[in-house]
């Protein structure tokens, strides 16, 4: 497994916080469950998911991703509610269609 550097962690989480600041500009973040959690609306306690970074990855996960439309495949988890993305560079954001994702987190926690 290779070791995620801290810069390419750092560059990951800028680039999931600016889809997020651009489909909701009013998130707000929370440190939990060693990570950060998202709150969609500033005085919510809702969460649509969070960002945690590990060792070899950055994951993404949402809350209620087994109600997501994904005709590629590309969630992971087999939980009854949650599932997340995997990024090992900032690249696979955009490649994974996080965006979209987290529109669907948006609009089915919503």
């Amino acid at each position: 497994m290779t070791t995620l550097t801290v810069a390419e962690a750092e560059a990951i989480d800028a680039a999931l916080r600016l889809i997020v600041a651009d489909l909701a500009p009013d998130a707000r973040y929370l440190p939990k469950y060693g990570g950060v959690v998202i709150a969609p609306e500033p005085d919510s306690d809702r969460f649509i998911g969070g960002i945690f970074v590990y060792t070899g990855h950055v994951s993404l996960e949402f809350s209620e991703g087994a109600r997501f439309d994904d005709p590629a495949g590309r969630l992971q988890g087999k939980g009854k509610a949650r599932r997340h993305l995997k990024f090992r560079t900032s690249a696979d954001v955009a490649a994974q269609d996080t965006r979209g994702f987290l529109a669907q987190a948006l609009s089915v926690s919503g």
